[in-house]
């Protein structure tokens, strides 16, 4: 590994050892302490992602990003009216607002803004609901962690040592020409190893519940990774932005929770719906 590899790796490993300790601590106090981190999240990757659509388009000014950001994770957070009901008055400003622009394409610039909106928030927002399941919302957001963060360590270290020995074809090369099939099975491994270790040590989980659900992150997560890829490679830059080292910005460092989040908490509403979990 080159020194400038093992410098960034450093960092990561640094950065890793004090941000997943605050964290967990966050997620398990709950309440304003959680919201605290899940809105200071939405927005900076707001600020990130209007800096990416504004290579294509012309959106409003960014306080007015940050500003809708805000308001959608306070309603997350104390549930005053439906989400859908804030996007849909998000749409209704933005398209008064093209009225009197004059730049770029109304089409591009409104509909780039409400996918960032929509995707950050929504991503963010599903957190927070998930966290508010009841007694159980932080063995949720745990085990949603938990197996994110092990399926990264897992198919980075696989992808490295074994990528390309068994499978010469790589994974999604168009968009990510580094991973690799092997990264992708270490992946799932490392996403059911820990939601293992999670459902071992919480008895708020079901084990086979929990197995599932780490499989169900290991088989989907590396989407996460490539939709964010594809914003990036379509703005022509390497990382969302330089804020956390060795890691890029927020949408690199979260784009497979923000991907899983909300999938997640369709997967349990659902499943509580028809069985009671």
């Amino acid at each position: 590994m080159a020194e400038t590899g093992i410098s960034n790796l450093l960092k990561r490993i640094a950065v890793a050892l004090i941000g997943i300790p605050v964290i967990v601590w966050l997620t398990w106090m709950g309440g304003v302490f959680f919201f605290s981190l899940i809105l200071l999240l939405a927005l900076l990757a707001s600020y990130e992602f209007y800096r990416l659509l504004s290579v294509r388009a012309f959106p409003p000014a960014l306080p007015w990003f940050l500003f809708f950001s805000l308001i959608l994770q306070l309603n997350f957070f104390v549930q005053v009216t439906e989400p859908w009901l804030l996007f849909l008055v998000i749409l209704m400003v933005f398209l008064v607002m093209e009225l009197f622009r004059t730049a770029g394409s109304r089409i591009v610039n409104i509909g780039s803004s409400m996918t960032a909106l929509l995707y950050v928030n929504t991503a963010f927002g599903s957190l927070m609901l998930i966290r508010n399941f009841e007694s159980t919302g932080f063995s949720y957001v745990l085990l949603l962690f938990v197996c994110i963060w092990s399926a990264d360590i897992m198919a980075y270290f696989g992808g490295s040592r074994l990528g390309g020995k068994f499978f010469k074809r790589k994974f999604f090369e168009r968009l990510s020409p580094h991973k690799t099939w092997e990264g992708f099975f270490a992946g799932c491994a490392g996403s059911v190893l820990g939601s293992a270790v999670v459902a071992y040590f919480d008895s708020a989980l079901h084990t086979v519940f929990a197995l599932f659900t780490g499989l169900f992150i290991g088989l989907l997560s590396p989407l996460g990774d490539l939709i964010e890829s594809m914003f990036k490679r379509d703005a022509e830059v390497k990382d969302s932005s330089s804020l956390i080292p060795g890691h890029g910005g927020v949408l690199d460092r979260f784009d497979t929770v923000m991907f899983i989040s909300p999938l997640l908490y369709l997967y349990l509403f659902f499943a509580r719906s028809l069985s009671g979990l």
